[in-house]
């Protein structure tokens, strides 16, 4: 076992750290050069088509519908116990390399989720697609696509799932002293009643849970950063200094800081990972670049909104270094200070509610994936018992070696991915000036049609212009 923990640590740190790191910094970047800073320019619009995406059309996934599951795929334990594993590890100035690193990825969203929806297709409940998908019909590379849907299958479906489970099952054990496998049956059967009414119950839970269960946390968030504002400029001058300070240098710190910084914004936040693009597809809209937006500003709503409150929660606990104390069990000690015993509570609860919308978006993910492979009717139906299976066994298991062979898969399920999206991104970057240009013409609601676009082929949603139309 211990030889196996090794050879996964090894491949981790080259993965992460030399060749990933590198390839999503050097692809934002370029993704934001090419797409005229796109994150800043159409940040308004972005909450006007998420407004809009919000009226529902019967037995269809409204754009609003699949942001949420997107975002409770993102939003999850890593919120609230991996940016006080982030602070620990890389102090205060780690906060400020994952601002960074959204700022920059949510360009890379951006692209990945357009390119979804250009390359969807239809299937019997509505529409399909991701990253195998575009990867099949953009690249004609067949291969690459079913090897993307494996690896994405084992992580989100299964590995990260049972990764979930045993954080909330930690979480109510330390707060009320529940039985971890009692915790594991409540959460396994909540999964069931979900996954086994498909995609659109799916959907629907998600618009549910996620803005409820963010909107409470970010409140509770300013209540304390209100209570504590005199503190404010202070918490600011220290993740800048540390981000860029003298005694990080001098110490040697600095690079490890920005790795750890960099690492938590982009496991947080999965810009480029090619997880975002399964729920994007789903979405009925006029325009590809419509769900591009809207995905890009999931980026904004996971890391520079809720890791941040974290982040002030944490940073706002005058004696955060000298408890000890480090993940979740900080994050409940900082705002037990701040609030008071029902603070670990809360917490608690929270990370109920983030792990149960992360599983279930999760699944998602590994579902849309199974049917990419051509999976029948039954064969769904072991996988979901399967995934149901690995919430149970993750509540009740110790997964440290599950969850860093998690790590190696979802490296290589994005290197995959980034491959693809750089040999593809013209078309998001012509999509965007299409849509650009129709709004500059006056347009209100922009129309998409493919056949217009020079060089885009094997593309079967976007041809019909008079079927476009009536979505407008």
């Amino acid at each position: 076992m211990e030889f196996l923990l090794n050879i996964v640590d090894t491949m981790n740190t080259f993965l992460w750290s030399y060749i990933l790191i590198a390839m999503l910094l050097v692809l934002g970047v370029y993704f934001t050069f090419k797409t005229k800073f796109v994150q800043f320019r159409y940040f308004g619009e972005m909450f006007r088509l998420l407004g809009e995406g919000t009226s529902k059309v019967e037995g269809k996934v409204s754009s609003f519908q699949a942001f949420c599951i997107s975002t409770a795929s993102r939003v999850g334990t890593g919120n609230i116990a991996g940016i006080a594993i982030a602070i620990i590890g890389g102090g205060p100035g780690a906060i400020f390399w994952m601002w960074l690193i959204a700022l920059i990825g949510s360009a890379s969203s951006f692209v990945e989720s357009t390119l979804a929806q250009i390359y969807k297709i239809k299937d019997g409940k509505g529409y399909i697609g991701g990253p195998a998908y575009y990867m099949e019909q953009g690249l004609n590379k067949k291969w690459m696509g079913v090897t993307f849907a494996v690896l994405i299958t084992i992580c989100f479906g299964f590995v990260f799932n049972a990764v979930q489970a045993n954080t909330v099952a930690a979480a109510f054990n330390n707060a009320f002293g529940i039985d971890k496998l009692t915790i594991g049956l409540i959460l396994a059967a909540l999964t069931a009643a979900v996954i086994f009414g498909g995609v659109h119950r799916i959907a629907k839970v998600s618009e549910i849970i996620v803005p409820i269960f963010a909107g409470v946390y970010i409140l509770v968030a300013l209540f304390v950063i209100v209570t504590n504002i005199n503190m404010l400029p202070d918490v600011f001058a220290l993740i800048f200094e540390s981000a860029f300070g003298v005694r990080e240098v001098t110490m040697g710190t600095m690079g490890g800081m920005m790795l750890i910084g960099i690492k938590r914004g982009l496991f947080s936040n999965e810009a480029g990972m090619g997880s975002a693009p399964n729920a994007a597809a789903t979405a009925e809209v006029s325009h590809p670049v419509k769900q591009g937006l809207i995905q890009t500003l999931g980026v904004f709503t996971d890391t520079i909104v809720i890791c941040s409150c974290t982040a002030f929660i944490i940073l706002l606990f005058p004696t955060y270094q000298a408890t000890g104390l480090e993940g979740i069990e900080l994050t409940q000690a900082a705002l037990t200070y701040h609030i008071g015993p029902m603070g670990a509570i809360f917490i608690a609860v929270c990370i109920f509610l983030f792990a149960f919308s992360s599983i279930v978006g999760n699944y998602y993910y590994g579902e849309s994936n199974m049917g990419f492979v051509k999976l029948n009717k039954a064969g769904i139906n072991v996988f979901r018992v399967l995934v149901v299976g690995m919430v149970l066994f993750g509540a009740v298991t110790k997964v440290q070696i599950v969850w860093d062979l998690a790590d190696v898969f979802m490296g290589l399920m994005a290197v995959i991915n980034l491959i693809a999206i750089a040999l593809l991104g013209k078309y998001a970057f012509i999509a965007l000036d299409d849509y650009t240009a129709q709004k500059k013409a006056g347009i209100k609601d922009p129309i998409f049609d493919a056949s217009k676009i020079k060089g885009l082929e094997n593309v079967q949603c976007w041809n019909d212009k008079e079927q476009t139309q009536k979505i407008g």
